[in-house]
């Protein structure tokens, strides 16, 4: 049985624009090894988004074909997190983090004991009543993330989960962020723009080209973990990745 949690092969995806056809996806071939965390970045406007959306079922490509867990196609195969926070601000937080057990017609009972406990885990115990809006930005973020948790999804595909937050909030959700995925040993997804983000979290960072994109890097992060976000080697690599983005403007 392969390896691949995911697999894409010659995915392509045009926009309609005043003049025509906009493509922004150029033929992408791409397979994600199942519990790595694997990172995409590139240029602003790339398609780094869309493809997300594709690998979540949440837009069809033109062309070329998905698969996620060796099932082809990708509706409802992977737990999806946009770049805003979807929470419903009428319901608690722990109304929040259940959403998806509901939907899903799983029993609640046993979903509320599950979301208490990962509460728990991601700092959040006492919270459970409260509202969103009652919420911090970073508090919000991982009540986002629970309810990814709770859907069930060995793979999760994430859009900038921490990019709306303040540096040390972000700095400190990373650390989080890492930790969690170390313990649950999900598959992950990261679309940003921050190449130290990149650096820090990630297995493998897919680097896109300017659109209509395609794949003009594959790199392994053979850094040692935990990585410290002040050392020569990983300032130095970052340094080469962003050469690498600017060149690929």
């Amino acid at each position: 049985m392969s390896a691949a949690a995911i697999r894409t092969t010659g995915v392509t995806k045009s926009f309609p624009g005043k003049r025509g056809e906009i493509p922004v996806l150029a033929s992408i071939s791409l397979e994600v090894e199942r519990g790595a965390w694997t990172t995409i970045l590139g240029p602003s406007g790339c398609g780094k988004t869309t493809l997300l959306r594709i690998l979540a079922g949440l837009l069809a490509p033109d062309g070329g074909e998905v698969s996620i867990a060796n099932a082809a196609g990708s509706a409802g195969r992977a737990a999806y997190l946009p770049q805003r926070d979807t929470l419903l601000p009428w319901r608690t937080a722990l109304d929040n983090a259940i959403l998806a057990s509901e939907i899903e017609g799983r029993p609640l009972v046993a979903a509320r004991a599950r979301a208490r406990g990962l509460m728990v885990r991601f700092g959040l115990s006492g919270f459970e009543h409260h509202y969103p809006s009652q919420l911090s930005g970073g508090m919000r973020q991982r009540l986002t993330l629970i309810r990814a948790f709770l859907a069930d999804r060995d793979v999760l595909l994430l859009d900038e989960p921490l990019g709306a937050l303040d540096p040390l909030t972000r700095a400190s959700l990373q650390d989080w962020l890492l930790s969690v995925w170390m313990e649950l040993g999900r598959t992950v997804v990261l679309v940003t723009h921050d190449v130290e983000e990149a650096l820090l979290l990630s297995d493998r960072i897919v680097v896109l080209t300017d659109r209509p994109s395609m794949i003009g890097r594959d790199l392994r992060v053979d850094l040692p973990r935990p990585r410290d976000r002040a050392s020569i080697e990983l300032v130095r690599t970052k340094g080469a990745l962003l050469d690498l983005l600017l060149e690929g403007r």
